[in-house]
C-alpha cells in the first residue's frame, strides 16, 4: 500500500465531501448527503479521480469506532427513562414493522432469510446525525416531540449495539463444524458478560482515575490523545481478546468516560476527530454506489424507499397515537424517524464484511439513504401546517390527549423559567458574582477548568459545568442558549472573542460582561459582542486618576472631564460614561 495511494484518498475524500458537504447545506439538505455524493464521486463506478478503496475502508473502521464510542458518551438513561412508556414500546413496534417489510423485500427478490432479516434491520434504524439536526433546525429538539424522538432513537441504538454483538455469533454459528446454534451463541453470550463486566465495573474505575491523572497534567494534547487511545484500543482489544465487534467495545468505553466528570471534555476536546472520520466513513460508504446497477433494480430502490418513507412513518405515528399522545407529537416523530443513516451503513456494512448481504443490497441501502436524507428535512417544514389543519377538523381536533412530558415523565407542563446566567471562571470574581447573582434569584451555571472546583460547586448546589468555554459543546451544555447573560469572569479565558463569538450564535439576545487583564484587548472584546468589558489596566488608570487630582484641588467635574477623555482617547469608548 504506497503512502501516495493513502495521501490521494485522504485528501480526494475530504475534498470532495467538503464541497459537496457545502453544497448541500446551503441547499437546505443534510451534509452527509454530500459526504455519500462524494463517495460516488471518487468511487470506481464514476468518471475521474478514483481513491483506494480498501485505504478508504480502513479510514472508515476508524470512523465506525469513534461514532460508537460517541454514542456510548452521549448515551444517558436518564433520557430514556423519561420517555421510556413511549421509547421503548415505540422503537421495538417500529421495528418489528420495518423489519417485517423489509424482510418481504427481500424475499420477493429472491433473497434468503437471513439476508432478509438484516436488511430489514438496517432500514430500520433511523440516522442520530439527521434527527438531530433536523429538530434542531426547526426549534423542536426540546419539546415534547424532541424528547420522544431522541428517547425513541436511544432505544434504536441500543438495538443496533445488540445486533452488533449477534451478528458475529450467527456467523460463527454458520462457520463452525459440528457446533450447535444455542452453544455458540452461549459462548458469544459469556464473552459479552465477561467483557461488559471488565469494562464497566474494572474500567469504570481505572478509565476516570486515568482520566483525572492526565487532566492535571493540563496539557489538552495529552487529553485528546488519552480519549482516542482508550477508544480506539478498547475496541481493537475487545475484537482481538474476545471475539465481539470492536463497535461494542467502543460503545462500552464511552458510556464509561461518558459517565464520569470528564464526558463534557471528552466530548468537545476528542470528538473532532470523529466527526472527521466520519465523514470519511461515509464517503467509503458512497464509493460502493454504482448507480447502474441502481438502474436494474429500480422497483428494488423504490420498494426499499417506501418501506422507510412510508411504512415506518406510519407504524411510528400509529403507536404514538395510541399512546394517547398529540397529534402534533406523533407526526413530529414518525416524520423525523423517516430516514436511514450511520447505523444502517454501520450493520449493513458488518454484514457485507461477513458475506450475508450482497453488492446489491449494500447499493440499494446507499440508494435509499440518499433520498430519504435528502427528503426528510424539506417533509418536516409540513409537520406544523399539517399538525395545524388536522386540529381545526371536528373529529380530530376534539381527541382527547393525556400525556404531556416534563423530566420525570408524565407531568402536565407548566411553570416558568427562572433568570439564568452563565459564568465562566470561579476565581475571587467569579465566587462574587455567582454568589451576587444567587442573592438575586438569578440561577447561574458555572464553567471551570478544575475539576476539583466544579465537584465542590456541585456538592453545594450549584449548576457547574468541566470544559472549556472557547467550544461550542461546552456553552451549549451549558444551556447558554436559555440564558440571559454571559459573564466572563476570569481574567486568561483562552480565546475570550471566539468564545463571545460562539455564545452570540447559540443566542443572539445574550448579554456579554467580559474582563480583560489589558486594555489593548478592550475593542477586540466589544467588536467580537461584548456589551461591556472591564479592563485591569483601565480601571488602574481610572482609579489613580481620581486619587492624583482630588489631593490637588480638583473639582468632581474636571476630575470627571479626565476620566471621559481617559476613555475616549484609550478605551475607545463610544459612549463617554460608559465604563470600560
Amino acid at each position: 500500500m504506497h503512502h501516495v495511494d493513502l495521501i490521494l484518498t485522504l485528501t480526494g475524500g475530504l475534498a470532495a465531501a467538503l464541497v459537496l458537504g457545502y453544497v448541500t447545506n446551503r441547499l437546505g439538505l443534510s451534509p452527509i448527503v454530500g459526504y455519500l455524493l462524494a463517495g460516488v464521486a471518487v468511487g470506481p463506478y464514476t468518471p475521474g479521480f478514483v481513491a483506494n478503496q480498501p485505504i478508504a475502508e480502513q479510514f472508515a473502521e476508524v470512523g465506525i469506532i469513534l461514532l460508537m464510542f460517541g454514542v456510548g458518551l452521549h448515551f444517558h438513561p436518564d433520557e430514556l427513562l423519561a420517555v421510556r412508556w413511549v421509547a421503548i414500546p415505540g422503537a421495538i413496534g417500529q421495528s418489528l414493522i420495518a423489519t417485517a417489510l423489509g424482510v418481504a423485500v427481500a424475499r420477493a427478490y429472491g433473497w434468503d432469510w437471513t439476508a432478509g432479516v438484516i436488511f430489514g434491520l438496517a432500514i430500520s434504524v433511523a440516522s442520530t446525525v439527521v434527527l438531530l439536526r433536523v429538530l434542531s433546525d426547526r426549534g423542536d429538539l426540546h419539546t415534547q416531540a424532541g424528547h420522544v424522538a431522541v428517547g425513541w432513537l436511544v432505544v434504536e441504538d441500543l438495538f443496533t449495539v445488540l445486533l452488533l454483538v449477534v451478528l458475529p455469533a450467527l456467523l460463527g454459528a454458520r462457520q463452525a463444524d459440528g457446533q450447535s446454534l444455542p452453544l455458540v451463541l452461549l459462548w458469544a453470550a459469556l464473552k459479552v458478560v465477561a467483557l461488559v463486566f471488565l469494562i464497566v465495573f474494572v474500567g469504570g474505575r481505572v478509565i476516570p482515575w486515568l482520566l483525572e491523572h492526565v487532566a492535571n497534567a493540563r496539557s489538552r494534547e495529552l487529553f485528546t490523545l488519552t480519549v482516542l487511545v482508550l477508544a480506539m484500543g478498547i475496541a481493537v482489544g475487545s475484537a482481538k481478546l474476545f471475539g465481539v465487534s470492536a463497535a461494542l467495545g467502543a460503545f462500552l468505553a464511552g458510556m464509561v468516560v461518558g459517565r464520569s466528570d470528564f464526558s463534557l471534555r471528552a466530548a468537545s476536546d476528542a470528538l473532532p476527530m470523529r466527526d472527521a472520520f466520519a465523514v470519511l466513513f461515509f464517503v467509503s460508504v458512497g464509493m460502493l454506489f454504482d448507480p447502474q446497477t441502481m438502474l436494474k433494480t429500480p422497483v428494488l430502490v423504490a420498494a426499499t424507499c417506501a418501506v422507510i418513507l412510508v411504512g415506518k412513518p406510519l407504524a411510528a405515528f400509529a403507536i404514538v397515537l395510541l399512546l394517547r399522545y398529540p397529534l402534533k407529537v406523533a407526526l413530529a416523530v414518525a416524520v423525523a424517524l423517516a430516514q436511514i443513516g450511520e447505523f444502517s451503513f454501520i450493520v449493513a456494512t458488518f454484514a457485507k464484511e461477513a458475506g450475508i448481504l450482497t453488492d446489491v443490497a449494500m447499493n440499494t441501502l446507499v440508494a435509499a439513504s440518499i433520498f430519504s436524507i435528502t427528503l426528510n428535512p424539506l417533509i418536516y417544514k409540513f409537520v406544523n401546517p399539517v399538525a395545524e389543519w388536522a386540529m381545526r377538523l371536528p373529529w380530530i381536533g376534539g381527541r382527547p390527549n393525556t400525556r404531556v412530558l416534563s423530566g420525570d415523565g408524565e407531568v402536565a407542563s407548566g411553570g416558568t423559567a427562572k433568570h439564568r446566567a452563565v459564568v465562566v471562571g470561579y476565581g475571587p470574581v467569579g465566587q462574587t458574582v455567582t454568589r451576587l447573582l444567587r442573592e438575586n434569584k438569578i440561577e447561574p451555571t458555572v464553567v471551570e477548568l478544575n475539576l476539583e472546583t466544579v465537584r465542590r460547586l456541585r456538592e453545594a448546589g450549584i449548576s457547574a459545568i468541566y470544559g472549556d468555554a472557547s467550544l461550542h459543546a461546552t456553552l451549549a451544555s451549558a444551556h447558554l442558549a436559555q440564558a440571559d447573560s454571559l459573564i466572563l469572569s476570569a481574567s486568561g479565558v483562552r480565546n475570550c472573542q471566539e468564545v463571545i463569538r460562539l455564545a452570540r450564535e447559540l443566542n443572539p439576545a445574550i448579554r456579554v460582561l467580559a474582563r480583560s487583564d489589558y486594555v489593548r484587548e478592550v475593542a477586540g472584546l466589544k467588536q467580537a459582542g461584548a456589551a461591556r468589558v472591564f479592563s485591569g489596566e483601565g480601571e488602574v488608570a481610572l482609579a489613580l486618576i481620581e486619587e492624583i487630582l482630588r489631593p490637588l484641588g480638583a473639582t468632581g467635574e474636571q476630575i470627571d472631564r479626565e476620566r471621559d477623555r481617559f476613555r475616549s482617547e484609550v478605551l475607545g469608548s463610544t459612549n463617554p460614561r460608559a465604563r470600560a
